[in-house]
């Protein structure tokens, strides 16, 4: 695709998210503007939050980060990029992980916790209400439902606007969504990777918006030769820019979330909102593992 039309690139379709409103279906994740590992500062701060307001220049409103990611400095290069926040942004946040070290992720959700870090997303943040506040994974030492009826309290106090979960099952979503309505889940899924294929369905039949966590991940798919690079090839696109058309394609509730600390990256992710995939093409990526 040239450059030109990365400029220029459409913006995706939209979705309207349960308690939270109308955001396009392509959106940023903020994992990667951190170091490596997802530790520390990046390489280049200032790179980073350029490569964040360009995101929100391409048309970007929907933004997805975490407290754990740095920790705190996702959010913190957010705040520094962004805010004050243009109209209609919508920026998710994530809590329910600690960290000790780079690539080193624990589960804790005991309530306090969760309330603890809620109260530090605000501050990071910069805002009075979050927009919506995930479980990044549901911790099995602390009781489920205390885990979510800690999340309701946020909401019901006006901190919170929307809740989600990561990871989860059907059973999980419908046993969270005793205490709360579910605006999102958050799990992993792509072309080689659809073991979530009954989440993404209960989805559909909800009205919860699904962000697939490693959308681009396309392994032995993208091979030279192989489907999606042939369908790459034919349609002058990139792989992963396919694999995101793929997506996109796949179902009305679906909402990827590229994430990148490279603003040419970043332009090439978005384009992939005007790739059509002819019905031939879908179907041969539909039938590709």
């Amino acid at each position: 695709m040239s450059q030109d039309n990365t400029q220029h690139q459409e913006v995706s379709a939209t979705i309207d998210l349960l308690d939270l409103g109308t955001v396009h279906r392509l959106g940023f994740g903020a994992m990667r503007i951190v170091g490596d590992g997802v530790w520390g500062e990046p390489a280049d701060r200032a790179a980073a939050v350029a490569v964040v307001r360009r995101a929100v220049e391409l048309g970007v409103d929907f933004i997805d980060t975490a407290d754990s990611y740095g920790p705190n400095i996702s959010e913190e290069i957010l705040a520094e990029a962004l805010h004050p926040y243009r109209d209609g942004l919508k920026i998710a946040t994530k809590v329910g992980f600690t960290r000790a070290g780079p690539n080193q992720w624990v589960p804790v959700g005991r309530p306090e916790y969760l309330r603890q870090q809620t109260e530090l997303s605000l501050r990071k943040l910069k805002v009075e209400a979050l927009d919506l506040l995930q479980l990044h994974r549901i911790d099995p030492k602390v009781d489920a439902e205390e885990q979510f009826g800690v999340l309701r309290e946020l909401q019901d106090e006006g901190k919170v606007k929307a809740l989600g979960l990561s990871q989860v099952s059907v059973a999980e979503l419908e046993q969270a969504g005793k205490h709360f309505t579910v605006s999102t889940v958050q799990n992993r899924y792509n072309l080689t990777d659809r073991s979530s294929e009954d989440v993404l369905k209960y989805a559909e039949e909800k009205g919860i918006g699904f962000i697939p966590w490693a959308p681009i991940s396309a392994g032995e798919l993208a091979r030279p030769g192989g489907p999606l690079d042939a369908a790459a090839t034919r349609l002058g696109a990139t792989t992963s820019q396919v694999a995101l058309a793929w997506l996109l394609r796949r179902s009305p509730v679906m909402m990827p979330i590229p994430g990148t600390g490279s603003i040419k990256h970043l332009e090439e992710n978005l384009a992939a909102a005007g790739v059509v995939l002819d019905d031939a093409t879908f179907a041969e990526l539909e039938a590709a593992r």
